[in-house]
């Protein structure tokens, strides 16, 4: 009897059990729920005594938890098998573009069966595999002379406010040309359409300012995987520079981008650690410019995050003078479907 392939319900107790004490034997221990709630489809590879040697996970089009014992095996069999069973069920969905995020150990193992590194830190590494690639996502990007002033902003937008709004005005006047990348999270309160949409309209007078739907290649630090991290602090550390350095040496070198303006961030200090980082990774190549946030009063600053609280509240007043006209209307218009997502939990993210 051969070695075979098995699903791992997650939700049956001894399974996943079992699954995490293999996991924890092979250095993963951290199983939070963030982690493990996105999880769409977990496989173990089972040998002839039906013991676990090998296992993985797909979290939309992120494969993850990937882990293998090599005992008794021919070297690197087991991964192969693992990892080409997540990548045809994931062909089987019409998934045809894959991200991992790993351990810096595991880089040779994936670009073996074709993934390529887009960055990497200490603490992790993120690889893709299939199409559309990054080349392709840039490829659709409009060019501009390298010669010229260009700068970059990534915003959640969620949504899109004044503050929003007082940065890509700002940039638009320091430069020749503005990017906008938009991240590309359905985590977030307002959906990815939504949020490029209310960017567009928010800046539709603002002839320099080009707006681009982020893909996979804008991940924002809230949604990338870190399994394999266990402190918090190295959790930060290693999303934040993984990002810096994915802007710096894929999508800034090619879009000539020299400057990327961020806000400044007087409420979450998550944010503001991802800024320090972005001005530590990112220059000389990428001058980081921060511009203080739009308040409304002394100690008031805008921030989507206020526009989601008084959304929350029922105080639609308290938005009109937070946000462009073309977000406010988008509100009210669908005030009763934003209320139904804020009870389901969806506001993550500014």
């Amino acid at each position: 009897m051969s070695e075979q392939i098995q699903d791992i319900h997650l939700r049956n107790r001894m399974q996943r059990k079992q699954w995490q004490n293999f996991l924890v034997d092979r250095g993963i221990e951290v199983f939070a729920d963030q982690e493990i709630d996105v999880i769409d489809d977990t496989i173990g590879l089972f040998d002839e005594d039906g013991q676990l040697v090998g296992t993985g996970s797909i979290a939309g089009d992120v494969i993850k938890y990937i882990a293998v014992c090599n005992k008794g095996a021919e070297a690197g069999s087991r991964f192969n098998t693992v990892v080409s069973e997540l990548v045809s069920r994931l062909a089987q969905q019409g998934v045809f573009h894959i991200m991992v995020f790993t351990k810096p150990q595991y880089t040779t193992s994936f670009e073996h069966v074709g993934f390529t590194k887009l960055a990497d830190s200490d603490q992790g590494v993120l690889l893709e595999k299939g199409d559309p690639n990054i080349q392709k996502y840039l490829a659709a990007i409009p060019k501009k002379d390298a010669g010229e002033k260009i700068a970059g902003i990534v915003m959640n937008a969620n949504p899109f406010t004044l503050g929003h709004r007082y940065l890509v005005e700002t940039a638009a006047k320091e430069n020749d040309w503005v990017y906008v990348f938009v991240v590309n999270q359905d985590a977030s309160l307002f959906k990815t359409e939504e949020r490029v949409a209310l960017v567009e309209a928010g800046t539709k007078d603002l002839e320099n300012v080009i707006v681009v739907n982020g893909g996979s290649y804008m991940v924002s630090y809230a949604t990338f995987p870190a399994y394999f991290i266990s402190s918090p602090d190295a959790v930060v550390d290693y999303q934040t520079t993984l990002d810096a350095r994915l802007f710096k040496h894929w999508i800034a070198e090619d879009l000539h981008i020299q400057t990327r303006y961020l806000g400044s961030e007087p409420y979450s200090h998550t944010t503001d650690l991802y800024n320090q980082a972005l001005q530590r990774e990112l220059p000389p190549e990428v001058a980081v410019k921060i511009i203080p946030r739009k308040e409304l009063g002394s100690g008031d600053a805008i921030s989507a995050t206020s526009v989601r609280q008084a959304l929350s509240d029922g105080d639609i007043n308290k938005i009109e003078n937070r946000v462009p006209i073309t977000t406010y209307h988008f509100i009210v218009s669908h005030q009763e479907e934003l209320e139904a997502r804020i009870q389901k939990g969806n506001k993550n993210g500014d």
